[in-house]
């Protein structure tokens, strides 16, 4: 029952924390300091905080659903694609979105493969995750106090062109090389800073998120292998339904919340929270 309660609460932090450009990574290692899991095999932690990025996934496509989903089925839906034809089946438009993300999926999936067991075993640790959580939330007052005034040169998503989404791309390349960066944080980062809008940056961010959250949760399964024990299938279950269930929350607040406010906050919370991260474990290793 124990190890439940703490896969609910991983499922909690998770869900709150992978969508709001705070870095989940940063929120589990310090959750994972206090409430470690027992009676599980190693490495299953460091695989059961990316698979549970699946429940947070499904949100996006649940809320999402008709901004995502490429064919055209309904009678309504072909008779604006023209009506007759194969071509009534596609909605070009959704197809193009995708064909967009797929190129920003491009950086990060290279290097990501190619080093992932480096930047983890380089990377992954407390002091890492704490200047990640420093600088980019620097990062976020900095650029919310240049834009202010400026006029966003993207405003739709149709706007993005394939170089933006490349640059995009590129971008969340540091989330993929640095944990504590935040792969959403990185994304509306660099968006922001190339003149997309904030709601454009966020929701591009969210559809971004699903083949990369998917792949990484797909890397991690492999080579951490299929040999599951009930209790580590049981944990994966409750962390991912919880992730689902709190993320469909946070996504409807954060779209709320950026029409009418900037970032800057999560930026003094992320500066916070890494001289937290410093100060308990530099506490600790002294």
């Amino acid at each position: 029952m124990l190890e439940i309660i703490k896969a609910i609460i991983y499922g909690i932090v998770e869900g709150i924390t992978e969508w709001l450009p705070i870095s989940s990574t940063g929120h589990l290692i310090l959750v994972e300091s206090f409430l470690p899991f027992e009676g599980t095999s190693e490495g299953f932690f460091s695989m059961f905080d990316v698979v549970i990025q699946l429940g947070a996934i499904l949100a996006v496509v649940v809320l999402f659903w008709k901004q995502i989903w490429p064919f055209a089925l309904t009678r309504r839906e072909r008779e604006k694609n023209g009506g007759t034809g194969i071509g009534a089946y596609f909605k070009k438009d959704i197809w193009i979105l995708w064909f967009k993300i797929l190129v920003s999926c491009v950086p990060a999936a290279v290097i990501g493969v190619m080093f992932d067991d480096v930047f983890d075993a380089l990377f992954y640790n407390p002091v890492s995750v704490a200047a990640a959580l420093i600088v980019f939330g620097i990062a976020f007052i900095f650029i919310e106090n240049w834009n202010r005034g400026r006029r966003c040169k993207i405003t739709a998503l149709s706007e993005i062109t394939y170089q933006t989404a490349l640059l995009i791309g590129a971008f969340q390349l540091i989330a993929a090389v640095f944990p504590g960066t935040s792969r959403s944080g990185a994304t509306i980062v660099g968006a922001l800073l190339i003149g997309v809008s904030r709601t454009v940056a966020a929701e591009y961010t969210f559809f971004l998120a699903i083949p990369v959250m998917f792949g990484a949760s797909l890397l991690k399964v492999v080579k951490f292998g299929f040999e599951f024990t009930s209790l580590e299938l049981l944990l994966l279950a409750i962390g991912t339904v919880v992730s689902f269930a709190v993320s469909l929350v946070v996504l409807r607040f954060l779209m709320g919340y950026i029409k009418k406010h900037d970032f800057k906050v999560f930026g003094w919370y992320r500066i916070a929270l890494g001289l937290v991260v410093l100060l308990y474990f530099g506490v600790l290793a002294a």
